[in-house]
Parts: structure tokens; sequence; C-alpha cells
């Protein structure tokens, strides 16, 4: 469009034929960031397209920049080519620089005198030109390399779709261009014939290739940097380039990290093309732009009041025109600085003009969008691999190890390949002295060293003396809590050190100290200093040092409790096992036959038998049941498993004690005997484990209920939280079963013995008169069926539990004198409970345990046979009517204590205790018409 025409006409319609060929307008060098918002269309000729994008090129730019912001990492809307030549004649058209050249030498006036205070500084890597992938890493501790971003190994490393082959795990993403396909990836260095092609309308080689490859095809960083200076030095006829990319400090400052240091274009190997003044000039320039974020065009450096040329040195090289612009991502951070130097020309002192400018900065925008692309790539790259380390330290962590040191010497081993340290050392801290309040000083250290041999490296733990290493940046951690990166020049060599504190989650104290030391280069012998993710690394390891340590005191707290037990075991058993001459005694004696120990009769006392002869019984009853001959058990195992039992029970427990166990064990064998059904009903194993239920059901016994032990908070509380007794009862008898001689057990298969234990678990727990009161009324309907199957094992298993508390409450049948002299125990022992808690918990006991209630006995008896009691036997007796002198010893009993009831409530004229008696008394008349 010519200057003065009107306006831009409409948008060019669709589908027109003269419209431009290729994408040779995105690199106009009148691309100007002034545009309107305007919108293009078809319709227009190439020319008019390419004139309207020159006067609102501005509009083009954004319109791009913001597309390309808005989808994938690389994006295709970046698509940017060269259709003009270098050598376009300034335009009147051109806007002017942002700064003037007065401004550009002030600043750098101030930046060379100011250096010593900016914050901006300037580092030198020497990166080369040529492809050098990473040596593998191979060890039985080795990870995956661990690169910074601007680091040596990411600026040589190959394509960053394709992990260096010494990774210990697969990250591939899938990119643009993948790396499988068919054809080699194009080079990224173009030829004379190629750049030809800028000038011909045609689409930019560099830039198309970067788009059509991805980053599965851009290579290095330093190879990407060469491509673009190569090119766009080729575009503006330059002698020589320069480029540096940002680097962030940890204080918030940025550093120039030199990638292509001074080079000749014509001679990529000659590096060193400038003298000691002209690098400085050249890095001032660079830093300037840095600081500014803005281009800057120095035409002659002879008027630059701060370059001095030494007119002797012997290079033939001479700078004289620098044009710098800065590297920018798509969200305008500068990330580089490139510098592009001597303009070529017939005419000596040619400089480089505007359109050099906007053709630099056009190519530089494309290669700061591709470098911010690659260094998220990398950036993620690094994350993957941290991720990988934490859970390979993870998986150390949760397996079990004999060895505390063992187990920090393999999560250090595990992040040293990745962080490329020489040594790795955990400082542990001993104990203060109380003599030396302030003394700090380490008591052991664990110390790792790293050899390389060749591709491949090996871990070893060295045993060191702490007098043999320097714990002083150990020790300056461990007093100030905060991890320490620094790395300090001795002799020529460089020592890179980490220090990192382990601190104790529940205490916050600094536990240990983490160090690594030497970071190895992998292009050289030299030390290079750690990174930041290496520093994140140390991190993580210290949190995982720290759940280590807290892991190994717990499994020593827990080694120390087991070997208490075992040791507690040991007393037990040796005091509850009995003397070797009882057992032998009980072994050789003959057993009395079941009729004169009245065994078989449902009426059976045991107040009448002496204590060898309540062991001689209970022999008696597995002899006769076959239990011996059936299942192998050895005689003088039986004969010390009863003695042990009897040992296990208090004698200082009124009613909860040995003789109401045999009592017990009696009922249970007089049904068994009395009843054919049951025996029948019952496998040989179930009767076993009845046999030994009953037996043991009460071992221990503390003379207190479950209520007590769980508002005392007791052990025994805490331990079991619900049916407490019960359970405790169950596990001191699997003890003594499996007590060296009383395994009486031994003789079963591994199946049967899970069986019989199962069992017994579950008939001991049942006599908790909570489980009775939960499952009775099921019971209670199975005995209202004229006839049950018993093949089902729940059914069975509700048969066992309920004849286990029939067997356990036997002794409301048993004759009235034997009846009231136990129900006397049974209240001495409740109201020793209830004085407890009057006493401890300062409560009011329950009528059944309160010493004032005395008097009603009886009728307290009658209430307790009504409730629990009567209903049980009524519901046995119907089902298996061999069992009805349970049913009937209950209502004999219980008439006895309504006499009782009824003569203390003359004495006492109580009207309401009368009134609930008359209510027992209408129930026993219905019950009694039931039947």
């Amino acid at each position: 469009m010519e200057p003065g025409s009107a306006a831009p006409g409409p948008p060019p319609a669709a589908g027109t034929d003269d419209t431009g060929k290729g994408l040779g307008w995105f690199f106009s060098p009148l691309w100007s960031p002034r545009a309107k918002t305007r919108r293009f269309g078809d319709g227009l000729t190439s020319d008019r397209v390419e004139a309207w994008l020159d006067d609102h090129s501005d509009f083009t730019r954004a319109y791009f920049l913001r597309r390309a912001s808005a989808n994938s990492i690389v994006s295709p809307v970046i698509c940017l080519v060269c259709d003009f030549r270098v050598s376009v004649p300034q335009s009147p058209l051109l806007p002017a620089f942002p700064r003037s050249s007065s401004d550009h030498l002030d600043l750098l006036l101030k930046a060379r005198h100011g250096r010593a205070s900016s914050p901006l500084t300037f580092s030198r890597l020497n990166i080369s030109s040529e492809t050098d992938g990473l040596k593998p890493l191979a060890s039985n501790l080795s990870g995956p390399d661990w690169k910074d971003p601007f680091s040596p190994e990411v600026l040589r490393t190959h394509s960053p779709c394709s992990p260096p082959p010494s990774t210990r795990f697969s990250f591939s993403p899938i990119c643009p261009g993948s790396p499988d396909l068919p054809r080699p990836p194009p080079p990224l260095f173009l030829t004379a014939t190629d750049t030809a092609a800028c000038g011909l309308g045609e689409a930019c080689p560099w830039s198309t290739e970067l788009l059509r490859g991805g980053l599965s095809w851009i290579g290095s960083v330093a190879e990407l940097c060469q491509g673009a200076v190569v090119h766009a030095g080729d575009m503006l006829a330059a002698e020589g380039s320069s480029l540096s990319l940002v680097k962030k400090e940890c204080g918030g400052g940025s550093t120039l990290v030199e990638v292509i240091g001074p080079t000749a274009l014509d001679c990529l190997s000659k590096v060193d093309i400038c003298s000691p003044w002209e690098r400085e000039l050249l890095r001032d320039i660079m830093g300037c732009v840095l600081a500014t974020g803005s281009p800057m065009n120095l035409r002659d450096t002879s008027e630059c009041p701060m370059f001095v040329c030494d007119e002797d040195q012997s290079s033939h090289f001479k700078i004289r025109t620098v044009l710098s612009v800065p590297i920018k991502n798509n969200r305008g951070e500068v990330v580089g600085v490139v510098a592009m130097i001597n303009k070529r020309s017939l005419e000596d002192g040619s400089a480089f003009i505007s359109v050099d400018e906007k053709v630099l900065s056009n190519h530089m925008d494309v290669l700061g969008m591709f470098l911010d692309n690659v260094q998220l790539y990398e950036s993620s790259r690094q994350e993957a691999k941290r991720s990988q380390a934490l859970i390979e330290m993870a998986q150390i962590l949760s397996k079990e190890h004999h060895s505390f040191e063992v187990l920090l010497s393999k999560m250090a081993a595990t992040i040293m390949p990745f962080t490329h340290a020489q040594y790795c050392t955990i400082f542990i801290p001993g104990e203060k002295s109380p003599a030396i309040a302030n003394e700090i000083f380490f008591s052991r250290v664990i110390h790792l060293e790293c050899e390389e041999l060749g591709s491949t490296c090996q871990i070893y733990r060295r045993e060191r003396d702490i007098s043999h290493l320097d714990p002083s940046y150990a020790l300056r951690t461990l007093v100030t809590m905060e991890t320490i990166n620094m790395s300090e020049s001795s002799e020529g060599s460089i020592k890179s050190l980490i220090c990192c504190p382990v601190r104790n989650e529940r205490s916050e104290n600094v536990i240990a100290v983490c160090q690594l030391m030497n970071k190895c280069s992998r292009d050289s012998d030299d030390m290079e200093a750690f990174n930041k993710y290496d520093e994140r690394l140390l991190e993580d390891l210290a949190v995982y040092c720290g759940l280590a340590l807290q892991y190994a005191q717990a499994v020593q707290i827990t080694e120390e409790r087991r070997a208490s037990i075992e040791v507690t075991q040991e007393v037990l058993a040796y005091h509850i096992t009995a003397a070797e001459q009882e057992i032998l005694a009980l072994q050789e004696v003959t057993i009395p036959c079941a009729e004169s120990l009245h065994i078989l009769d449902f009426h059976f006392s045991h107040f009448g038998l002496s204590e060898d002869l309540t062991t001689q019984a209970t022999i008696r009853m597995f002899l006769d049941l076959n239990l011996v001959q059936d299942f192998n058990i050895d005689y003088k195992s039986l004969c010390q498993w009863v003695l042990t039992v009897r040992r296990g029970y208090r004698n200082n427990v009124p009613y909860h004690n040995w003789n109401h166990a045999l009592s017990t064990a009696q009922s249970m064998f007089a049904m068994l005997m009395a009843t054919e059904q049951l025996r029948t009903i019952f496998s040989r194993l179930e009767i076993l484990a009845l046999m030994i239920a009953t037996l043991s059901h009460d071992l221990d016994h503390r003379g207190v209920s479950n209520s007590y032990i769980e508002r005392s908070q007791q052990p025994l509380a805490q331990l079991y939280g619900h049916s407490s007794l019960e359970n405790h009862h169950y596990n001191l008898c699997l003890f003594i079963l499996n007590n060296t001689g009383s395994q009486i057990l031994s003789g079963l298969s591994a199946e049967d013995h899970r069986t019989a234990l199962h069992m017994i678990k579950r008939a001991i727990l049942a006599t908790d008169l909570t489980v009775y009161t939960e499952r009775r009324n099921e019971f209670f309907s199975l005995a209202n069926k004229s006839r049950v199957s018993w093949k089902s094992e729940k059914q069975r298993e509700l048969l066992r539990s309920m004849l286990m508390t029939a067997s356990d409450l036997s002794a409301v049948t048993k004759p009235w004198p034997e009846q009231k002299r136990i129900a006397k125990l049974v209240a001495m022992e409740f109201f020793a409970q209830g004085d407890k808690e009057r006493e401890e918990f300062k409560i009011e006991p329950i009528d059944i345990m309160n010493r004032e209630n005395s008097t009603r006995l009886p009728y307290m008896q009658v209430e307790y046979i009504d409730e629990i009691c009567y209903p049980l036997y009524k519901a046995v007796s119907r089902m298996f009517d061999t069992c009805s002198p349970l049913m009937n010893g209950c209502k004999k009993n219980r008439e006895h204590w309504v006499h009782l009831a009824e003569e203390a409530e003359e004495e006492n004229s109580d009207n309401i205790s009368i009134a609930s008696l008359e209510t027992h008394k209408n129930s026993e008349e219905d019950s009694q018409s039931e039947e």
C-alpha cells in the first residue's frame, strides 16, 4: 500500500487465486509492533497482502503469539519464514529504536563502572558445538542422569524425547514428530542452497524444519542455538556471533551462561576470535540488553569511550559493529541474548540497519519459544527422574533391613548417580553431654564413595571415623537447621557441597545431617556446583532419612518389647507349669471310674473332692470320651496340661476358680455322655474343642467383670476392646497349649489344628453373657422347630455356644445345698467388686454388686433365674430331653429362692418387693401351663 493512499479496504475474499505464496510475509522487516487490531482475509493479491501486513504487522505478531500461547508446546502458528533479503535498504517507514545510541552508551558506561555492585553476573561455560551424548551410567545402585536445564549435560544432550541409555526407567512422552519415523532427522545447520531460499519467497528452512520435526528433532540446546545463529548470521551477512542464555539464581538475580562464545561464522571451530578487551565489550553489551530487554545496535565500536583497542594484538579479527537483541519466550520473558558481530559488506564500516534488527528479532522470537519449550520439557524430565528416585527410596524404606546403616546406605546410594556426587555422608549427632551444655558432636557417620569405571560407576560404603572427615559444614547445618549449598576453589580445583538437615517431624529437632560433596562433570574431570534439582533431591532424601530413623527407632522399641514379652512368657511358663514330681504322680496313678467320681451325674458336686481327685476326674472325662485314643494325645502331655490349667486359675477368687472350671467341664461331659444325639451332631474334633474350652474358659479370672475392667482402663481393655476377659482367657489357653510338654494338640494335622483353635476361641467368647443375650433368640427359634438339620456349621456353632453357656451357668441346677453355697460365693465376689467401684469411682454399684442389698439376695436370684437361666435350660431340654435334669434342677432351686424371698419380705414388710415377687410367681405359673 503506497503512502497517502486510503485505509486498507475490506478483507480479501477467500478462494482468490492471487494470494501470496508461502509465508514470507511473516518475516517482513517492516513487521512493526504498533499495528491496530484488524482482520485480513482472502481476495487480495500477494503484493496487497504484504503491503497491508507491512503497515499492520503488530497485529500479525500479536495474533500469532496469542494463538501460539493458547496451543500445545510447539504450535503450528509460529511458522515464521523468510521472504526478504537482508540487503533491503532502510525504509523511512521503519520504526525508531526504543533507545538512542547515546542512551545505550550511558548504560554501558554505568554497567562498566558499577559492575561490582550490579546484581547481573556473567559466567562462561565451554560448550562444544559438536553433538556429544552422555555416557551411560550403569551400576547396581545407579539411577538416571540428573541434569540442570542449563548444565553442560542438557546443553549437549540428545533429543529430549529420547532419554539417554543410562536411564533406569522409560519416560517417553508423545512429541510432535516421533523419532520412530523412518526418515532421519534433518540437519539444523543450513547449506548455501538452503539459505538462498529465504530470499526467493520460499519457506524458511530453519523454522520449517523445526516446526515439522517438533521437539523430537531439535537435538541439543547447543545445536538449536547454533542453528539459529548460523542461519540468522547468514541472512544478516555477519562475520561472527555469540549467544548466552539466562539462568535464574537462587537470590532472584539472573546470570548469562555462555552457550556459543564469540565465533566466526565462516569457521565454526574457531572460537577465540576476540581480544580480551573486545570480549569484555561484547559481554557488557549483552548484559545491557539483558537488563533493558531492548535491542542494541553499536554501529562503530571506535566511538565507544570504554573500548580500548590493542594495536599490537596478533589477531586479525576486530569488532567494528555489534547488533545484540534479547531472546524472549511467548510470555515476553528474556531467556537469552544474541549478538551479531561485524556486518560483511563491500564498503568498510558498514553497520547493521533496522531491517537487520527486525529479521534477527523475529528469528530470536522463534528460538525463544522453542528454548522455553525445551527447558520446560527438560524440567518435566527432571521431575520424572526425581519421582523415580523417590519411588526407589520408598521401596527401600518399605523393605525389611537388619541394619539401620544398611538402610541409610542404600537410600543415599540411590541419589548419588542422579546428582553425580562423588561422596555422600550422613552425620548422626550424639547425645549432649550434661557436663558441657553447649557441646555438639557427631557420634557416628555413614560414608559412601562413588567410583567411575568407564561408562559405569560403583558405589562403595567406606568405614570412616569422624576424625577423618571434615564435619564443619555439617555442624553449621546442625546449628542453623538450614540447607547449605556452596562451592569453593582451592589450588585450581572446585569443591562443591550441599548439607541438608534431617528433622524429626514430632519434635522438629535435627537428628542427622546429609551431605553431598564434589559433583563430577560428565564432560571433564572438573567439579561442578550442585544445582537446585540436586538440592531438592537431597532435601527429599533428608525426609526419607528422617522416616528411616523413626522406623529404626520403632523397630528397636518393638524388638525390645518383643524380647521383654519372651522373658515374661518364660517366667510365666516356669511358674505356671506343674512340677515334674506332680506330673509323674498323676501319670502313674490309677484313674477312678466315672461312676465312683459321679461325673456322669447332672447333680455332680465338686465340694466333696480333693484337689488330686479333681485332676483325676478331668483325665477320666478325656478317657471316657475316647479323645486320648482318637487324637493320639500323649498321656504325660495330657497330665501336664491338666495340672497347668489348674495352676492357671487364681485361688484367691471366690467363685471363678478351678472348681468352677471343673464343674463347667463336668456339665458338658454329662450332656455329651447322656445324649447320643449330641455325639452324633458334633464331630470328634468339636467334642475335643468343647472339653478344652470348658476347662479353660475362665483362666486367670480376676474376680471382676468386663465393665469394671473397661471403666478402670486396665491393659486388658486397651488390648482387646470388647469381651476383654474372654479374650484373655483364650490367649492364656493358647499359651498353655503351646507350652512345652502341654501340647495335647500336636497330633492333629495343620488344618485340624487351625479348626480346633478357632472353635475353642468361639466357645470361650460365647461365655460372655452379652454375647449370649444377643444370640439366644436365634437359638430359641431353633428350639421351637419340630426338626432341625445340624449339617450347617453356623447352626452347630450356635448350639456349641449355647451349650457352653448352659455348662457355665450349671451351678444354678445343682442340688439346693450346693446351689445355696455357690450363690454365696458369687455374691461375695460381686460385693467385692462393688466395694472397689464405690471406693475408686465414687459411684453407687448396681444392685447385684451392692453390699447394702445383701438381704435381697433371694429376690435377685429369682430374677437371675427367670431372665437368664430358665429360658436357656427350657430350650435345651426341649431339643434334647436327656438334658431335662438341668431344667428341673433350675426350677427346684427357683422355688427355694422364692421361699427365702417370701420370708425376707415378711420380715421387712417391703410391699414393693412382694408385688414384684408376685409378678415372678405369675410368670412361673405361665411357664408351667405352657409345659
